[in-house]
Parts: structure tokens; C-alpha cells; sequence
């Protein structure tokens, strides 16, 4: 059974460029065996993801990243059965909003600043998907 997760994190350390380089690099390189596809967006310290594949693997990959130190104020915003991936095409791909044109986020929120811990989940997860439309996701592997 194919699941979809998103959640909302911050960074421990939201200078540190090598911690989001290894989360990338780590999953891109057990994704695929696991079964796992998904996206990541990253900006302004704050982590929001969503990962596709099947349940066990998706709620395995979740606790993980609860534990992992890298991040804090872990949030689940959306939990869903689904027929199809939307981001099968990515282990994972990445999103990088320092460079992304504000008025997609505005189009989603009450402000032009990136912040998913205050919209739904649904919400966040069609900004996903406008990203996805817009070709502003980058690494399809």
C-alpha cells in the first residue's frame, strides 16, 4: 500500500550547509532501495518534506528523521493512503527557496515568507506540487 507523508522540521543549525548536503546525500542514496520517493524544500532554517512509498517503509523513514539530531520541532502536517506517487520521478528531489519567486508562496499564505507551520498540510502539499509544476524542483534521479 502506497503511503504520502509530509512533515515540517527545523534545523538545528540553519547555517549549517553540510547538514542539509548529508540529509540530500543520504537519501538519495537509501531511497531507492527502500522504495522511497519525495521531495525536500528548505529555507529559512525550516525543513518541509514529503515522502512517498510503501507505509511500513514511509513510517520507518518518519521515526528516523524524528530521532535524527539535525532537526527539531519534527510536526506531521498531512498522512494520507494514495493510488499514485506525485514525485516518483525524485529519490529526492530539493528545492531551494532563497531563490524562489515569493509570489508562489503568497499564492499559499498570508505573507511571502515560507513557513508551514502555519497552513495545513494540504495546503503545503499543493505548494509541492506548484513547485513541482513550475520545474523549480531540482536533483531528479
Amino acid at each position: 500500500m502506497l503511503t504520502r507523508l509530509l512533515y515540517v522540521s527545523r534545523a538545528v543549525d540553519k547555517d549549517d550547509k553540510t547538514a542539509i548536503d548529508s540529509i540530500l546525500a543520504s537519501a538519495r542514496h537509501h531511497n531507492p532501495d527502500n522504495g522511497i520517493t519525495g521531495v525536500l524544500c528548505y529555507g529559512g532554517g525550516i525543513f518541509l518534506q514529503a515522502i512517498e512509498g510503501g507505509r511500513c517503509a514511509v513510517n520507518e523513514l518518519y521515526a528516523q528523521i524524528i530521532r535524527d539530531p539535525r532537526h527539531t520541532s519534527v510536526q506531521l502536517l498531512h498522512y494520507e493512503e494514495i493510488c499514485e506517487r506525485r514525485f516518483g520521478g525524485w529519490t529526492m528531489g530539493q528545492v531551494n527557496l532563497a531563490k524562489l519567486n515569493t509570489s508562489i508562496v503568497l499564492k499559499y499564505s498570508e505573507r511571502p515568507e515560507f513557513d508551514p507551520y502555519g497552513v495545513s498540510g494540504k495546503v503545503s502539499l499543493a505548494l509541492l506540487e506548484e513547485l513541482m509544476a513550475t520545474a523549480s524542483i531540482v536533483g531528479r534521479v
